[in-house]
């Protein structure tokens, strides 16, 4: 991932409707959810959501998918990992040991 790409994502996540709608989205994968759902989830006028929706696409974190007349919206995850690996690359300098308190952290939730 590239330094711009990652300013993008980080930039849609650093909003709290945007930030709950991800967040949301990836405890629906895999099948995702309409964006219908997503706004009655989150208490959230349709297009209010709408708008956060595209945001979080335009960065590249989310996929939509047209179903008829809905439209089906999923984390993308390998953007998410993508994302995270950007972060935690050169993590304490190579320090391997350093790295593990969060590598555990992660690990259980996937």
């Amino acid at each position: 991932m590239e330094s711009v790409s990652a300013i993008s994502a980080l930039g849609a996540l650093a909003q709290t409707t945007r930030l709950d709608a991800f967040r949301l989205l990836v405890r629906h994968e895999p099948d995702g959810l309409a964006a219908g759902e997503v706004a009655r989830a989150l208490d959230v006028p349709q297009n209010t959501m709408s708008v956060h929706l595209a945001t979080l696409a335009r960065a590249g974190l989310i996929r939509s998918e047209r179903r008829s007349r809905i439209i089906n919206y999923r984390a993308d995850l390998d953007q998410l990992k993508a994302l995270t690996l950007f972060l935690v690359k050169d993590c304490c300098g190579g320090k391997a040991e350093l790295c593990e308190p969060l590598i555990a952290e992660l690990f259980p939730c996937c």
